[in-house]
């Protein structure tokens, strides 16, 4: 559509001329009201530029949060004007905005050539890595967003859906007389149990031994089940799947983890039992990991 991608354009440019002099929320829709008379004097529904503006700006402090964790080398005052607006721009569209307005294909897309069309000579990469990152820990919802085969399974009841395994573990080890728990930590900023996909056939326990040591670098004996999750995402060629998880407790020897390897995670650390309570999990993650401390042994 090439009315909305000159409203982006419109919009990026007011997001511009705000963030460089500082004005207020009330200040951005008045640079957007000239800017598009100046740039957009056609278009007589400016109603997408008005929501996208107010949406972006409603949504600045996790958007920028989330710029943080996706981009941990790049301070966010550091990162140009221009390119921050873009990821601001580019990651509101992906995240928050209706999916059957807005594919998460056609948000990265249109970020990037806004990035092309504005920025500098490595702005397009720079905002594809971004949003890459984040697209990449959303489970890829969308990519491939005019597949017959998603529109086909599009209404499918969650009930029907084809079911991708994964397998996960909260996994402790005991130093100096005290228990630790390692966890992973993604660019949304949630701590996390550590999981990875099972291969077609594999056996459950083999592939979350296998994902667990990619994943934290541990050799690791599986102790206990502790339970599952599911739930739905989008296949790249599948389209609208269902994840059902396995986790497990297992214990190892204390030692050092793995860096971060991407796939949308930006730390991986060990804790004291007693500090866990302390972070912040997802809401459907939160019950398995208290179930599993229940199940530590006490030391």
């Amino acid at each position: 559509m090439a009315n909305r991608h000159l409203a982006r354009s419109v919009v990026l440019q007011s997001l511009f001329e705000w963030d460089f002099s500082k004005k207020s929320s009330d200040g951005a829709m008045e640079i957007l009201a000239r800017d598009a008379e100046e740039f957009a004097p056609g278009m007589k529904d400016t109603s997408f530029m008005n929501d996208l503006l107010k949406g972006i700006l409603g949504k600045l402090k996790d958007i920028d949060a989330i710029i943080k964790k996706a981009a941990p080398d790049w301070p966010i005052e550091k990162i140009s004007i221009i390119d921050r607006n873009i990821l601001r721009l580019g990651l509101f569209e992906l995240l928050f905005s209706d999916r059957e307005q807005v594919p998460p294909k056609v948000a990265i897309n249109e970020a990037i050539e806004l990035a092309k069309s504005f920025g500098g000579e490595t702005s397009g990469k720079f905002v594809n890595g971004v949003l890459g990152a984040v697209y990449k820990e959303m489970g890829e919802p969308g990519k491939d967003a005019v597949s017959t085969r998603k529109k086909n399974n599009r209404d499918i009841p969650d009930s029907e859906l084809p079911v991708e395994n994964y397998g996960g573990a909260i996994v402790y080890a005991s130093e100096k007389n005290k228990i630790f728990v390692a966890f992973v930590h993604d660019v949304f900023g949630h701590w996390t149990i550590s999981k990875g996909h099972l291969e077609s056939g594999e056996d459950v326990e083999v592939g979350v031994r296998r994902v667990i040591e990619d994943e934290l670098g541990l050799v690791i004996n599986l102790k206990e089940k502790i339970g599952e999750n599911a739930y739905v995402a989008y296949d790249p060629d599948k389209g609208k799947i269902k994840k059902r998880v396995t986790y497990y407790l297992a214990d190892c020897k204390f030692g050092e983890l793995k860096a971060p390897k991407g796939g949308g995670l930006d730390d991986i650390r060990w804790f004291e039992v007693g500090d866990i309570g302390d972070l912040n999990f997802y809401d459907d993650i939160l019950p398995l990991v208290t179930k599993g401390v229940t199940m530590l042994p006490n030391k």
